[in-house]
């Protein structure tokens, strides 16, 4: 048994665009750090410098065969030449685990600050995932970091448990993909969980092509500096850095990018067309370099993308998008499609209990746009209910918290996979103790 009140259990949710980190029992993760990693390939910067004395290592890096990885926002909020940042996670689905090795160990070691040796670690993972990637987790987890138990739960059940229900329709909207999965007595209905790779992330992408193609340009912080001439007034002087990768830059861009769509974007409450849309008033927002820039209609079109994916192509700069785009659905469509896939009997409850999950699904009026979207396409029996916690924090981080309830459960205890058994039976018993 691992219950009592000395050792607390571990509660990671790795996903698309955050980590968070904690101690179960309590409301909210300790650590929150992107879930990219810098990399630095040795082999190329040996040849460049030809010096071959590398810095004193950091905690926060690592030199994992000939290539050096950079965890956390501060390691990674610094410039340096040559470092690419790589997202270990595609998809849902990790598609490089040296990286997801070096996020843990950041994770433990400088964010935490513990053993893994001594906690039970409650895994949060895509509805979806698959046996050899859960085989491979529970591997890393039982025979490098030793852990006395370990368990995984998917992220849909995590957020219905967060806000106390057993069953309920999870639409989680993270930075990678929107996932919409039924949740029946705690168990995911595996046939109607539906997925788009719409995202955070590419909605922040098209927001950063439509304001390129308006002419104004995102400048990444790392390239400039500002220089005070008199009080209040700043010059900014630009500053070149030839060896930055593109990933960098990328990776800069999107920060700022994310920032204003999180500030001025809100749901439109009907689908977006230009006609209505374009006399809508301006909203200044100054980015890092001091420059002011007016966000118009960009502000609505940007999120209705959620609802309506082939908007995306009107957006100079996506066409690469145009193949996939017709395969595509948008969210509500998504949630009725994954509803009729369920059981006759658990419908009515489904569509009384519809819970957003994930950052983006926190972004003004979603929910009451959803709802109405809804209420036109569902039958006329159904009672729509579309639920999402007051503040922002809870939205953002209900699987997280959803696993820091469930791990400190007491009737949970003896549902840990335990060492002993992964001794006994191996990986694949991952399969029956975590369902």
């Amino acid at each position: 048994m691992y219950g009592g009140d000395e050792v607390s259990a571990i509660v990671i949710d790795l996903g698309s665009h955050t980590c968070k980190a904690g101690y179960a029992g309590e409301d909210a993760p300790k650590a929150v750090f992107p879930s990219v990693v810098g990399s630095i390939d040795q082999m190329e910067v040996d040849e460049t410098e030809n010096s071959g004395s590398a810095d004193p290592k950091s905690d926060s890096d690592k030199t994992k065969g000939k290539r050096k990885l950079y965890v956390g926002s501060q390691a990674l909020g610094y410039r340096r030449d040559h470092m690419e940042v790589l997202p270990p996670i595609k998809d849902g689905v990790v598609v490089d685990w040296d990286a997801v090795e070096g996020i843990w160990d950041h994770a433990f070691r400088d964010c935490l600050l513990v053993d893994p040796k001594e906690h039970p670690m409650l895994l949060a993972e895509p509805s979806f995932n698959s046996q050899q990637q859960r085989e491979r987790t529970a591997e890393l987890m039982f025979e490098k970091y030793k852990v006395p138990a370990l368990f995984m739960a998917k992220n849909a059940v995590l957020t219905s448990f967060a806000s106390g229900r057993a069953t309920s329709l999870v639409v989680d909207s993270g930075g990678g993909s929107t996932t919409v999965a039924p949740v029946h007595d705690g168990y995911v209905l595996q046939k109607a969980v539906s997925s788009s790779p719409i995202g955070g992330e590419f909605l922040t992408d098209c927001l950063t092509k439509s304001l390129e193609s308006k002419g104004m340009t995102i400048k990444p912080r790392y390239s400039f500096k500002r220089k005070e001439t008199r009080p209040g007034e700043f010059q900014v002087v630009d500053v070149d850095f030839p060896n930055t990768t593109e990933s960098y830059k990328l990776y800069s861009k999107r920060i700022i990018a994310s920032d204003i769509k999180e500030c001025v974007c809100r749901a439109p409450d009907t689908p977006y067309d230009e006609s209505s849309y374009s006399n809508i008033p301006m909203t200044p927002y100054e980015l890092p370099d001091g420059q002011t820039i007016e966000i118009g209609s960009d502000r609505f079109k940007i999120p209705d993308v959620l609802f309506n994916p082939s908007l995306a192509q009107t957006i100079p700069g996506m066409e690469s998008f145009a193949e996939i785009a017709p395969s595509l659905r948008g969210l509500p469509q998504m949630v009725i499609d994954s509803i009729n896939k369920c059981d006759v009997d658990i419908r009515r409850e489904l569509f009384s209990s519809i819970l957003l999950a994930g950052g983006t699904a926190s972004m003004q009026q979603l929910k009451e746009r959803l709802e109405k979207d809804l209420l036109e396409e569902s039958p006329q029996a159904a009672r729509v209910k579309v639920l999402a916690s007051g503040n922002a924090t809870e939205r953002r981080f209900s699987v997280w918290i959803g696993g820091s309830i469930l791990a400190s459960l007491g009737s949970f205890q003896q549902m840990w996979f335990s060492k002993a058994e992964y001794e006994e039976h191996g990986a694949s018993y991952v399969q029956r103790k975590c369902p």
